[in-house]
């Protein structure tokens, strides 16, 4: 409940109070109380100076510093401190110096008097402000009160989410229930103001939501809480949207507990996650029961433009990136974490205004660019440019046949695409089918054995997969990956062509030895 500072003067510690400054001011906010008893008063303002706090003090060790008095109540107010509570003492401060309450009434400070005359201590103050912090004005006002009369209503509703949903109107909250994949799977709104997605993705990146408490995530002023909850022995993540700002940490906590308990009672059982299940059934490669889920999970009629894997890519901008690009674009995404990995899906349908499908693919393609800057351990996985739920699902298939290989023959690569997993499945074929194919590749390599010393050999090999496979024949690039001199490159190079007795960059020769030297790799 949103407690005030003219709500606690109305408690019975505060009679007989006075306000010196800033009355206009009693509209602010409470959550919390603290106590200034610092010898050193500058240290007392850095440690009691938090937003929409009521400090209370007697300035015992500074009764007769005006000085110091004046800067403690312009360093509170700067820091939005709720009320400075001063209480008034025979053997301390009789009465506020005029300079302290102009300098109050500048700083913005709300300055309240009390008189001590041993009524009233501290810990009776402070016990009777958090009471009414915590339990808000009475019993019809509370909350918890509420949301409990109408979820055990059973009379009067007819299902779990019908209680719920006048419970948040009734006390101005929203509530989202999602699966562990964050797929929305029971929505309450009762506000719009931003989307529920863009909510959800800014708590994605925030990455702290905790089994055992609710985190506060707020997104252009709207104040929402995350935890944990377990439904038939699942986990579940819940959502609270507080729409004005009215209730307290401790209040949503308790909040999410009566709503965990009343699912219980009403046997709520959530619908399936059609959303992950359909692209895990992707990802798996099972095509019919993606054609199945496809109208349930709301993909009917969508164009399927992309599929990616992304390893170790479980960092918060990762994902925000994804989203920026979504929304910029109006693209739809589904992803799947799985520990440190993702996989998702890009799509679009008859709202995406683009230039036709190569428009599609350039976004990808910059996307994936974008993901993998500053990312030394991410490796993305991608097959882009296309239309069918099937060409998807083929997909899958060939980034989970390949891309162990596909890093093993392309280790200095951070994004794969199509062209690359191609190339790499045929050559896993061939290394697994043990032919005369295979033979016939690797025969391609047998003269740096045969013709000059192993160990000569091995070098300008390893010089030959660098420029080939890593540099894209690029001999300064070669030197850079082998920490060698460009003209010792340039020198081995022409080395190779003698051995290979046959230029190595010409558009004959090239796709041969790209297999050859590849298929090597793999078996190494």
């Amino acid at each position: 409940m949103r407690i005030t500072v003219e709500d606690c003067l109305k408690l019975d510690a505060f009679n007989g109070s006075q306000i010196l400054s800033c009355h206009r001011k009693a509209d602010r906010r409470v959550r919390s109380v603290s106590v200034l008893d610092e010898e050193d008063l500058e240290q007392g303002v850095d440690r009691n100076g938090v937003k929409e706090q009521m400090v209370i003090t007697h300035f015992w060790s500074h009764n007769d510093d005006i000085e110091g008095q004046c800067k403690a109540v312009k360093g509170l107010g700067k820091r939005g401190v709720a009320a400075l509570v001063v209480y008034l003492n025979e053997n301390g401060i009789r009465q506020i110096d005029p300079q302290v309450v102009n300098a109050a009434e500048e700083g913005g400070l709300l300055l309240i008097t009390l008189m001590d005359d041993g009524r009233v201590t501290y810990a009776m103050l402070i016990s009777q402000v958090m009471d009414k912090i915590l339990y808000g004005h009475n019993f019809s006002d509370n909350i918890l009160n509420n949301t409990i009369y109408h979820l055990l209503n059973f009379e009067k509703h007819s299902s779990f989410p019908a209680a719920l949903r006048e419970a948040a109107i009734y006390n101005d909250y929203q509530v989202v229930l999602m699966t562990a994949d964050y797929n929305q799977i029971l929505t309450i709104e009762t506000r719009h103001i931003v989307s529920i997605d863009d909510i959800i993705q800014l708590a994605r990146q925030h990455e702290s939501i905790h089994p055992n408490t609710y985190t506060k995530v707020s997104n252009d002023d709207v104040i929402t809480y995350w935890g944990l909850i377990n439904i038939e022995e699942q986990k579940y993540i819940m959502m609270i949207v507080d729409n004005e700002d009215n209730y307290s940490e401790v209040e949503m906590k308790k909040l999410s507990e009566i709503i965990e308990l009343a699912i219980g009672m009403w046997k709520y059982t959530p619908e399936r996650d059609s959303k992950a299940e359909f692209i895990k059934s992707a990802v798996r490669g099972d095509m019919s029961f993606c054609y199945t889920l496809l109208e349930e999970a709301g993909l009917k009629g969508k164009n399927f433009t992309s599929v990616f894997y992304a390893k170790d890519a479980d960092d918060a901008e990762f994902l925000g990136i994804i989203n920026r690009y979504k929304n910029k674009h109006n693209l739809g995404c589904l992803t799947l974490m799985d520990e440190h990995d993702m996989y998702g899906i890009i799509y679009t349908d008859e709202t995406t205004e683009l230039n036709g499908e190569i428009d599609v693919k350039h976004i990808c393609l910059k996307m994936y660019e974008e993901l993998k800057s500053g990312r030394k351990q991410v490796r993305i996985f991608h097959m882009t440019g296309m239309t069918t739920l099937d060409s998807a699902v083929e997909g899958f298939r060939l980034i989970n046949r390949t891309w162990m290989g596909v890093e093993t023959v392309f280790p200095f690569k951070r994004v794969f695409t199509k062209y690359e997993m191609s190339m790499v499945c045929d050559c896993i074929n061939l290394n697994t089918s043990g032919n005369s194919i295979k033979k016939m590749y690797s025969d391609l390599l047998e003269p740096f054995e045969r013709e000059i010393s192993q160990n000569k050999g091995k070098l300008l090999l390893d010089t030959l997969s660098t420029f080939v496979l890593d540099a894209g024949m690029n001999s300064g690039k070669t030197a850079e990956f082998m920490n060698i001199h460009n003209n010792t490159v340039q020198y081995r190079l022409k080395r190779i062509n003698e051995i290979l007795g046959a230029d190595m960059t010409g558009n004959r020769i090239i796709p041969g030895l790209t297999m050859a030297l590849a298929i090597k790799r793999l078996e190494a």
